[in-house]
């Protein structure tokens, strides 16, 4: 696995379980809930994936990591 999808799944993760300390946090014990929760969650880094203007997780991320690496090397 790339470094890129494993950033994109670390944050995926992060905003799941986040989301699922929150709900139950504020009461909910129900699991189904919970889970809803931390699934809703993942919708914003979700849609940063999909969005190619995005420079982290977005269908543009390769070439800027490419740029950065040319100019690093100079």
């Amino acid at each position: 696995m790339n470094a890129k999808a494993k950033a994109a799944l670390a944050s995926y993760g992060r905003s799941f379980v986040v989301a699922a300390a929150a709900a139950y946090g504020v009461g909910q014990t129900d699991p189904k809930d919970i889970l809803i929760a931390g699934l809703v969650a993942i919708i914003g880094p979700g849609l940063r994936a999909i969005n190619k203007n995005d420079p982290a997780f977005g269908l543009i991320a390769d070439e800027v990591t490419k740029l950065v690496k040319a100019q690093k090397k100079k």
